[in-house]
């Protein structure tokens, strides 16, 4: 062999043993050419699979809209989600396969704080964003620096259910709690019971496992307390189905429910719509053509009316994207957007997102109840503007 061929030879194995080097050093990787490859993890069937379908709706409706626009700075998005089925171990999996996949930027989702939080050191580990868009336990943002969430946290609306909802508008003492079995649904119980004791109510609690469909023996035990108000707490089809059996049950009590947001659905399903109150911390308002023209546009594509938890998916989109434009001529890498994600100051649609140094933000909260088989504002942000 020629001693040109030998140079060229060692040349390239030197470059090749070089790349093989830098690819197991653990570095995160930069976007590959002028595609940001995004992940997504949401429950596209199951309980959850209004929301899962509301994110998948979000996040394409926010790409589309920025590749239209050109992109951010050359670079144009696209997302591959894939269906978590409201399971954190599923959730995991697909997590992994995302962070072990160099040309995935950053991660959207998942639904559930449970995922979420199971997915906390896989993030970490790899070094990838998880930006989740409607997970609010308040240990979930803080378990990694690659944690975001943008929903709020249940330290602020669960109490906010118990001094202001129960407490303030409708003045009721006697509370029966039904609660999902899960790290959501104990985080929501615990942070309710902090600001209900404060209250001096008189709560009655039981819990079922996600996936339970007869309530039937739960409702016959709470009723039997005689409360003045029952509560659930969850999001998916269980809330529904606890409300219409204990009316089934012939069981005349005010329905409240934490967390299933302003939901079409929900409505939908209920056998007595207008008994049914929320907190939310946004509100499509018809006076609002922003608003109005997001809602409708979504609406015509999904099929379905949107709650906060699509708006809050495309939100997120775009807060990759305000990351991706901080980082200007810089390498886009997992650390660069991490580090400009948590120096973020943005308006969403779903209003401020300002991160706090945990990863998270803070939200207002408002009163909405079904009247007419429609969503309405009970009591605005103002209500609750004293303070827990």
């Amino acid at each position: 062999m020629k001693k040109g061929k030998i140079t060229v030879l060692l040349a390239l194995g030197a470059a090749l043993m070089a790349a093989v080097l830098t690819g197991c050093s653990g570095e995160n990787k930069g976007a590959d050419g002028d595609v940001i490859k995004l992940g997504g993890l949401a429950p596209l069937t199951g309980n959850y699979a209004e929301y899962g379908k509301g994110f998948q709706i979000g996040f394409q409706k926010a790409i589309d809209e920025i590749n239209a626009k050109g992109g951010v700075n050359g670079h144009k998005f696209e997302i591959e989600i894939k269906d978590t089925q409201g399971d954190a171990v599923v959730s995991s999996n697909m997590a992994t396969n995302f962070a072990e996949d160099e040309s995935v930027m950053a991660i959207l989702g998942d639904f559930t704080s449970g995922a979420c939080k199971a997915n906390a050191e896989i993030v970490d580990r790899y070094g990838i964003v998880q930006l989740s868009p409607t997970a609010s336990a308040p240990d979930y943002a803080n378990m990694s620096e690659y944690c975001f969430s943008i929903m709020g946290r249940q330290d602020a609306e669960a109490p906010y259910l118990a001094k202001y909802i129960l407490g303030k508008y409708l003045g009721v003492k006697n509370i029966a709690v039904i609660r999902v079995d899960s790290d959501w649904g104990l985080s929501c119980y615990e942070n309710f019971m902090v600001q209900a004791e404060k209250e001096g109510m008189n709560v009655t609690a039981e819990k079922y496992a996600a996936g339970e469909k007869d309530f039937s023996s739960l409702i016959t035990k709470m009723r039997s307390m005689d409360p003045d108000v029952l509560v659930v707490m969850d999001q998916g089809d269980a809330v529904a189905a606890i409300f219409n059996q204990a009316d089934a049950a012939g069981w005349d009590i005010q329905h409240v429910a934490l967390r299933p947001g302003t939901s079409e659905q929900l409505i939908s399903q209920l056998t007595t719509p207008d008994n049914l109150i929320v907190t939310s911390p946004f509100f499509f308002d018809e006076n609002n053509p922003e608003l109005t023209a997001w809602a409708e546009s979504f609406e015509k594509e999904a099929g379905f009316k949107p709650t906060i938890h699509p708006a809050c998916a495309y939100d997120c989109v775009y807060l990759i994207a305000n990351a991706i434009e901080r980082i200007g001529d810089g390498e886009i890498t997992r650390d660069a957007i991490q580090q400009a994600l948590a120096e973020s100051e943005n308006e969403g649609i779903t209003g401020a997102l300002n991160f706090t140094p945990d990863g998270d933000i803070q939200r207002q909260y408002m009163i909405c109840g079904v009247k007419d088989a429609k969503w309405t504002i009970l009591e605005g942000f103002e209500y609750g503007a004293e303070g827990l």
